[in-house]
C-alpha cells in the first residue's frame, strides 16, 4: 500500500492539472520498477496498491520496494517545473500474514501509515505477531469487563499470622477469576493483560468496595483486623481515585477507616512521584 508524500502541496502550489501530470509520470516509474507478473494500481487520490508476486521468500520483496521507493522520490520535470515527492509504503507478505483480501489490504495500509510516522520515504512491514498479540490483549481487555459485569471475581483472604502468638493480625485481599470455561484462575492469568487499561480502574474499585463489604462482615462477627489490597498504577495514579476512595469508605461507614491498607507496587509510584505523593498525602 503506497502513498505519496507531499502530493497535496504539489496541488495546492501548482494546480490539479500539473498533480495529475505528476501522478500519470509517477506512476510510469514506478510500474517500471516492478517485475513481469507484479500489479501496480491507483486506488484513488495519491494512494497506489502493487501486489507482488512468486516470491520465494518475504525478503525478496525488499528489492523492489527500494525500487519503488527511488522512483516515487526521483525529480520529475513538467514543463519549466521540477518536482519532487516521496512515498511511504506499507507491506504484508502472504501467507506469512494469514488474513484474506480485504484484511491484508487493511494490514498494509496501516503499515503504510507508520511508515509515515517513522519519517515517510520509506516502507514499514506489517507486524504479524503483534497484531495477534495485540487482538489478544483486545479480547481478553473486553471478557475481563464482561466478567466484572457478570460477577465472576471473587476475593480471597490470606490471613497474616503473628508467628509467636498465632494470633490473625490481618489478612491480604488477593483477587481469584472464577472463569466459567477454565476454572479459578490466578491474577497472573488476567491482571497483566489490564495493566494500562481503563478496566484495571474498574477492577481496583471493585476489589476495595469488596474487602471493605467483606471486613464490615468480620467487624460485626467482632473481627476487627486490617486487610490489604493491592494498587495498579493506573488506578492510583487516576484523577479521580482520591474521590472513589473516600466514596467506598463512606459507603462502609462502619469499618474502620485505617484498617483498609493499600498496597502500592514502587513502579505504580515512579511513574510521576509528585501526583503520587499527593494522593499518598490527600
Amino acid at each position: 500500500y503506497l502513498d505519496l508524500d507531499g502530493f497535496k502541496a504539489v496541488n495546492d502550489l501548482h494546480g490539479h492539472d500539473m498533480g495529475d501530470r505528476l501522478l500519470v509520470a509517477l506512476s510510469n516509474r514506478m510500474r517500471d520498477a516492478l517485475r513481469d507478473g507484479d500489479t501496480l494500481c491507483r486506488i484513488g487520490g495519491d494512494e497506489f496498491v502493487a501486489v507482488l508476486v512468486e516470491l520465494e521468500a518475504p525478503g525478496d520483496c525488499e528489492p523492489i520496494l527500494q525500487r519503488l521507493l527511488l522512483a516515487a522520490a526521483d525529480v520529475v520535470q513538467l514543463d519549466e517545473t521540477t518536482v519532487q515527492v516521496s512515498a511511504s509504503v506499507g507491506v504484508t507478505v502472504y501467507p506469512r500474514d494469514g488474513a484474506d483480501a480485504d484484511q491484508l489490504l487493511r494490514h498494509a495500509d496501516q503499515a503504510m501509515y507508520l511508515a509515515k510516522q517513522a519519517g515517510k520515504n520509506r516502507y514499514h512491514l506489517f507486524d504479524v505477531d503483534y497484531d495477534v498479540a495485540a487482538k489478544s490483549r483486545r479480547e481478553t481487555t473486553e471478557h475481563i469487563g464482561h466478567a466484572l459485569k457478570r460477577n465472576e471475581f471473587v476475593l480471597h483472604y490470606q490471613p497474616k499470622v503473628n508467628m509467636r502468638t498465632g494470633a490473625i493480625v490481618g489478612a491480604e485481599a488477593l483477587i481469584r477469576w472464577q472463569h466459567p470455561e477454565r476454572g479459578l484462575l490466578a491474577p497472573a492469568a488476567f491482571l497483566p493483560a489490564i495493566e494500562d487499561q481503563p478496566v484495571s480502574i474498574e477492577m481496583g474499585e471493585w476489589v476495595i468496595a469488596t474487602a471493605l463489604a467483606q471486613m464490615s462482615q468480620w467487624q460485626a462477627m467482632g473481627l476487627a483486623i486490617p486487610v490489604s489490597v493491592n494498587i495498579g498504577a493506573r488506578q492510583l495514579q487516576d484523577a479521580g481515585f482520591t474521590a472513589t476512595l473516600n466514596r467506598l469508605l463512606a459507603a462502609q461507614a462502619d469499618v474502620i477507616a485505617h484498617h483498609l491498607e493499600l498496597e502500592v507496587l514502587e513502579t505504580s509510584a515512579m511513574e510521576d512521584v509528585a501526583h503520587v505523593s499527593q494522593v499518598m498525602h490527600g
